[in-house]
């Protein structure tokens, strides 16, 4: 993946299997503490998602680093959209072109992209509230209980299921390309080419490219044939991977209902045997209609030009809402101590 040992030379092989095992090593360390119960949610792992994801979205307002983006004009521009908006005007002859730029611009991220994703954040948070609450009866006591069943009842496991099965797709055919480029199999998979202002590669071509979300709205609409593949496959797998979640994790309405059992309790209106029948017909449609839904979500973003892909916004936005699900739980168990 970095190249030759030829060229990089062995020394600076062995430094990258080294930095790689260490950044490995640390980060199951780090999540090892926050499962331990060393901090809020469950998973390190969620944090680092999160916390990555801000860091872009603050880098790709603020940064201050400057890009050649036309090599023939020698003109630079700032990677930061608001830096751009601010300094671009006044550094250039044109400010209506420089402000321009900045709203709309294609090789570094521009303020139409910040919107985009104060956007999806928003919108996220809204689908975050759908649920439908089960009342549930006490066959020892007179007591009633409630049980939600969200919208999105397998939270973001679809879309980091989805975000895996494509990024080992991606590895593999770069792998592919590097080795065997212009081959059969290697064509199939798909074609690279460098683009963006950080030698960035892109696929062209094969199966990696309509996989692959098209470049914002403009490109989704020229490009029919490649935007549909993109929809069906995120759709697809998405439900397909929420569904499938549902019945390894261990919270399918089987062992829900059996849950709710061996508490005494069951739904309002139905002996235990239907409690189990009516769970099944609403976890079924919510984990197949949310993993659906997320599909959807994550294609919106990435037409609108999100940044940091529609996948990483989603993930953000759910665990940054589970975080703030937990925090007010704590509080209202302290006070109830």
């Amino acid at each position: 993946m970095y190249g030759d040992i030829a060229v990089i030379g062995a020394g600076n092989a062995m430094l990258i299997i080294l930095q790689l095992v260490l950044a490995s090593v640390i980060t199951i360390l780090l999540d090892d503490i926050i499962s331990k119960g060393y901090g809020i949610g469950g998973s390190g792992t969620s944090l680092f998602i999160a916390i990555n994801m801000a860091e872009t979205v603050l880098w790709s307002c603020f940064s201050p680093l400057s890009y050649k983006v036309d090599a023939t004009a020698g003109m630079e521009e700032y990677e930061g959209a608001f830096v751009e908006l601010l300094v671009g005007p006044i550094v250039r002859e044109n400010r209506l072109g420089a402000i321009q730029n900045a709203l709309f611009r294609d090789t570094l991220p521009n303020l139409s992209n910040v919107l985009g994703t104060v956007l999806i954040f928003f919108v996220v948070i809204y689908f975050q509230g759908f649920r439908i609450t089960l009342r549930l009866a006490n066959n020892k006591s007179t007591s009633e209980a409630s049980y939600p069943i969200r919208l999105f009842y397998t939270s973001n496991m679809p879309i980091i299921l989805q975000t895996a099965l494509v990024s080992n797709v991606y590895f593999f055919s770069q792998m592919l390309h590097r080795n065997f480029k212009g081959s059969f199999i290697t064509n199939i998979f798909g074609s690279w080419q460098e683009a963006g202002y950080q030698g960035q590669t892109v696929p062209i071509g094969g199966l990696i490219y309509y996989i692959t979300s098209p470049k914002g709205l403009y490109a989704a609409i020229t490009s029919p044939i490649h935007t549909l593949i993109y929809i069906l496959f995120v759709v697809g797998t998405c439900a397909l991977f929420s569904r499938t979640w549902i019945d390894v994790s261990g919270q399918g309405p089987k062992e829900v209902a059996r849950n709710l059992k061996d508490q005494g309790m069951f739904l309002k209106g139905s002996t235990n045997e239907g409690t189990e029948r009516r769970l099944r017909k609403l976890i079924h449609t919510a984990a197949l209609l949310g993993g659906m839904c997320i599909g959807v979500l994550t294609i919106f973003a990435d037409f609108l030009g999100a940044i940091g892909s529609g996948t990483g916004i989603l993930l953000t936005v759910t665990i940054i809402y589970q975080l703030y699900e937990e925090v007010v739980k704590n509080k209202v168990q302290s006070k109830q101590k």
